[in-house]
């Protein structure tokens, strides 16, 4: 059992770090709940440890309208965790937020919460006490309940990852330069709990062998042979159940993999991730999205973005006094 949080030894004030996150996208298909890409969108957490008590907080950028800024916020929330798990207190914080990734949307913007705020609690730690990458992924794992997001936030690339018990543990692979993802984030929400929501207790074993058989297919095209995508993102556990609750992104998906695009949702939705093979086939999808959205969807703002793989995942930069 951990010792009580007042008994344990503070953190040294006059600190300051500064976390950048990539946005992630999750299941990519039919890697649900294992396979996760980080993208060139990226939050920025600034903590600077204090000894006054205060907990200061400053927020812009998405959700900046409608987020907590105080104890009560996600980001403080896992930091508290950290320093618990880690042994630690603090006496005081003062935050500043930047948030760039869309908030329910699918783009993992509570797993880059978590991993920022938990990266950002071990680096004040006295060097010697701080933990791993692989330490950061089991915590924010438990935290998010899965690592399909937190592991390519924290890792960069492509994350494969999966659970033993109660033990998380991801490796990564190099995508193939040729792949482009684009993302088409519609203008509604849809969180994680209520798309979840939808999904059966159990699928077939003929459903679960085509699965399993794309996912490997998924990786294969992903790394060595972009050409493959459009099979290799069939999925056949989450997307159509998911769909009755996201009917614009859906029909946007459908009208892409019809037109040989490899479109599926990112995470749970309703954000739409395409994997082009290649600055032509990107230059089409990005006409077809506006074409088919401004025909099919005219009151539906949708936020259009080509983007890149980031493979360097979570950076952190410490300023000690």
């Amino acid at each position: 059992m951990l010792p009580q949080t007042a008994q344990l030894p503070a953190i040294q004030g006059g600190q300051q770090v500064t976390v950048r996150v990539p946005a992630t996208s999750a299941n990519l298909g039919p890697g649900y709940d294992s396979l996760g890409l980080a993208l060139t969108l990226h939050d920025t957490l600034t903590v600077e440890s204090l000894d006054s008590g205060e907990l200061l907080f400053e927020l812009s950028g998405e959700g900046a309208e409608s987020l907590p800024r105080d104890a009560s916020h996600l980001v403080v929330r896992a930091m508290n965790a950290a320093f618990e798990r880690l042994g630690y207190r603090h006496n005081g914080l003062k935050i500043t937020a930047e948030n760039v990734s869309p908030h329910g949307r699918g783009l993992g913007s509570s797993a880059a919460a978590v991993v920022a705020a938990v990266t950002a609690a071990n680096a004040l730690l006295p060097s010697g006490e701080q933990q791993d990458r692989n330490w950061i992924l089991q915590l924010t794992s438990e935290m998010e309940g899965h690592p399909d997001n937190v592991a390519p936030a924290i890792f960069g690339g492509l994350a494969l990852s999966w659970q033993d018990s109660d033990q998380y543990s991801s490796t990564c692979a190099t995508v193939n330069d040729a792949v482009i993802p684009i993302v088409a984030v519609p203008d509604y929400e849809l969180s994680t709990e209520a798309a979840r929501a939808l999904l059966p207790a159990s699928v077939g074993h003929h459903a679960a062998a085509m699965n399993s058989g794309r996912a490997a297919l998924l990786i294969h095209a992903l790394t060595d042979k972009p050409e493959l995508l459009l099979a290799g993102t069939e999925d056949f556990l989450h997307q159509s159940y998911r769909a009755e609750a996201m009917r614009p992104s859906a029909a946007l998906i459908k009208a892409l993999r019809q037109a040989g695009h490899a479109a599926v949702v990112s995470g749970a939705g309703p954000t739409v991730l395409v994997l082009a093979n290649g600055e032509a086939e990107a230059a089409d999808v990005l006409q077809f999205i506006d074409s088919f959205t401004a025909a099919n969807t005219p009151d539906i703002n949708w936020r259009v973005m080509k983007l890149a793989v980031d493979v360097e995942g979570a950076k952190v930069g410490v300023h000690r006094r």
